[in-house]
């Protein structure tokens, strides 16, 4: 059953001269407990594809197409509405979590407006809940940070506490864009993990953006590769590593192989030694 299904999706800038086409009729779906990979370099058009859905394009760009999200279309809901099902239906974890909290209050404060907005937990669950999500993000101390304020926090732990709270509410739709980007290599296989558990003890739908090969192979079922507002290829990664038609796939699978290689041969050096 699709969680959500993107058909024909089009955004245009509004320019002066007229519209200027950014992406350019993407069509796919999700399923309940599957992953979707969007793959593609910066300015693919693979964040602007999941933000004109989510609604949170603003009026210099026109959208068209449609977007079912358990049998409502997300392009005609008011921005209300909109908000209230990203709220909880729909969770978000964005590439810059500096953006997502407010410096003006404590991150415990924060973590608990957030759940008491959006589930029915006491404030003795809230407070389990939120050490428990700082745990399980990896993060030393649980108590201590719920004490501090974001500009005391790397953005590396901010991105992994954004990532706890949404896979905490539970959602019908996760939606992760460029999730791993700013935390260390150790840190992003055990945040992938829990991705991974979400997606399978949850049977939640999830759309997970980014311009890592790597990092997508471990999470996603199926990958979209987009380039200039379009995909370019699409299928299981075994078919975008070794059957890639698109130039611009094929390049990313080059580079991966490459990286993997050295990597490779950095091992064995270090267990020549």
């Amino acid at each position: 059953m699709s969680v959500i299904e993107v058909r024909d999706l089009c955004v245009s800038l509004k320019t002066k001269k007229g519209l200027h086409p950014i992406v350019k009729n993407v069509s796919f779906s999700v399923n309940q407990g599957e992953c979707l990979g969007i793959l593609g370099e910066s300015g693919s058009g693979k964040s602007m594809t999941v933000k004109a859905f989510a609604g949170l394009l603003d009026k210099s760009f026109q959208v068209s197409g449609q977007a079912v999200f358990n049998g409502r279309d997300l392009l005609k809901e008011s921005k209300e509405s909109l908000r209230r099902l990203r709220g909880r239906q729909i969770t978000m974890v964005l590439q810059n979590p500096m953006t997502c909290f407010d410096p003006l209050y404590r991150i415990g404060n924060q973590m608990a407006e957030t759940f008491a907005v959006h589930t029915q937990w006491d404030k003795a669950q809230i407070r389990s809940r939120s050490l428990d999500i700082l745990e399980r993000m990896q993060i030393k101390d649980p108590a201590e940070v719920l004490e501090k304020y974001p500009h005391q926090l790397s953005g590396g732990m901010l991105q992994r506490i954004m990532i706890g709270i949404a896979i905490a509410l539970e959602p019908d739709l996760l939606i992760a864009d460029e999730p791993t980007t700013a935390i260390d290599a150790i840190t992003q296989f055990e945040i992938l993990q829990e991705f991974q558990k979400i997606k399978s003890g949850h049977q939640t739908a999830m759309l997970f953006i980014t311009h890592d090969l790597g990092a997508v192979s471990k999470v996603a079922d199926r990958i979209l590769v987009m380039s200039n507002g379009e995909i370019v290829d699409k299928g299981e990664f075994s078919h975008i590593l070794h059957h890639a038609i698109d130039p611009y796939t094929k390049l990313l699978v080059e580079k991966r192989s490459a990286v993997m290689a050295r990597y490779r041969l950095a091992l064995q050096k270090e267990a020549s030694q």
